[in-house]
């Protein structure tokens, strides 16, 4: 049997053609079959141990000796690039396979050989994850466990900042984002700055258990804070928490974490920052450098996979930025106001005793009662003073 595995390993370190047919004993004219068959079906090296020559010649020859030239060789690589699209099926491309290889007057392969070829064809080339994994479709997120430590250059005081990470699946595209704290706001802010980054949104969110975005998951019941919904809301995306304990439900999220910690903190870790912002940068940059480098088992980097194979499934950003947004509840008093913590707010009288819900952003303060909009202010950046103390202060002051 031909060496076929031989043959691409030495191909892939440089030798002639002419050396490798002396090399593994065969011909010329079979090395250059070899290779240009691995080339159309984007077979390289370097390959699993298990993939044996045995696999690659029924991948290459499909059939051999069983009426081979009668029936129409798939095209692999497209088959694996129309999996990508929403609704298309293995059994659909059989279909519409059989309907070429009889236009072209040849025998088409049963759909349960098309079938194995093709799943022989995208574990050799790595290309696996195209079967679980839709492009565009998910966003693992989570909080990488290691942090950074930034250095008060007064006191000298050490305060951690924490690493949000968010990767897209099909082609393990990675965002990373330092954060001062794992609070909700710094939460939802990451996530607004992934989809920007990655220049669109996905059809499902799967973060961890985090109380900052997921109140309660059960068996039975899942509870999404209202702020972590609403972001999701408009970015039309659907949050999908990971079951507790179970992280083989956002493996990409746990790899890349891990991934992350190695190429990002631990790369960072002889470096002495004294802000915050500074560390931000020092992020930034190596996570273009993870991001650009090359896969160990298959061309490319995350960049390219992402930019080949992703991009352009990815839903569209919405027109307008979306604002990010605390919500609270409070019982209004009898003086019929709601306070921001800072100022206080006029809503409907007849609301005294009555549990509202308050939407707070940075320019707005907002009031809702049974999920309709009671009340709406300009939210007033600086304290003002109640004018009930400012009189009594002036009385207090009159007296004296």
């Amino acid at each position: 049997m031909v060496d076929y595995r031989e043959i691409l390993r030495l191909d892939h370190l440089g030798y002639i053609k002419k050396d490798i047919a002396s090399s593994v004993h065969s011909s010329r004219n079979t090395v250059s079959e070899v290779l240009t068959l691995a080339g159309n079906l984007h077979v390289c090296w370097p390959l699993d141990d298990d993939v044996t020559n045995e696999s690659l010649e029924s991948l290459f020859y499909p059939g051999r000796n069983k009426d081979n030239g009668e029936r129409l060789m798939p095209d692999y690589p497209k088959i694996h690039r129309e999996l990508a699209k929403k609704g298309v099926t293995l059994t659909l491309l059989w279909t519409e396979y059989c309907l070429e290889a009889s236009a072209a007057g040849k025998k088409p392969y049963m759909s349960t050989q098309f079938n194995d070829n093709y799943h022989k064809w995208a574990r050799i080339t790595k290309a696996t994850m195209r079967i679980q994994h839709k492009p565009g479709d998910e966003m693992e997120v989570d909080w990488a466990g290691a942090t950074i430590d930034i250095y008060d250059e007064v006191t000298g005081e050490i305060s951690p900042a924490y690493l949000f990470v968010a990767v897209l699946p099909c082609s393990l595209y990675v965002y990373a984002e330092l954060c001062p704290n794992m609070k909700s706001d710094a939460f939802i802010n990451c996530h607004v700055h992934a989809y920007t980054y990655f220049g669109g949104s996905t059809r499902l969110l799967i973060p961890d258990n985090l109380k900052s975005g997921v109140t309660k998951n059960t068996r039975y019941d899942t509870l999404i804070s209202r702020a972590y919904k609403e972001m999701a809301d408009h970015y039309n995306t659907a949050i999908v928490p990971a079951r507790v304990k179970h992280p083989d439900d956002k493996p990409n999220a746990e790899g890349s974490v891990k991934y992350a910690t190695t190429w990002i903190l631990a790369a960072l870790r002889n470096y002495h920052f004294f802000s915050i912002e500074e560390a931000k940068i020092a992020v930034s940059e190596k996570l273009e450098e993870l991001n650009l480098r090359p896969f160990k088992k298959r061309l490319g980097n995350r960049r390219s996979a992402f930019e080949d194979e992703e991009r352009e499934f990815m839903l569209p950003l919405p027109k307008a930025p979306y604002e990010p947004a605390v919500w609270s509840a409070a019982k209004v008093q009898n003086d019929y106001l709601i306070s921001d913590g800072i100022n206080k707010y006029s809503v409907p009288f007849d609301l005294i005793g009555e549990q509202v819900d308050i939407r707070l952003t940075s320019a707005t303060v907002e009031v809702f009662y049974h999920g309709g909009r009671v009340a709406s202010h300009v939210r007033k950046t600086t304290p003002q003073r109640d004018p009930i103390r400012q009189y009594n202060a002036a009385k207090c002051d009159e007296a004296a």
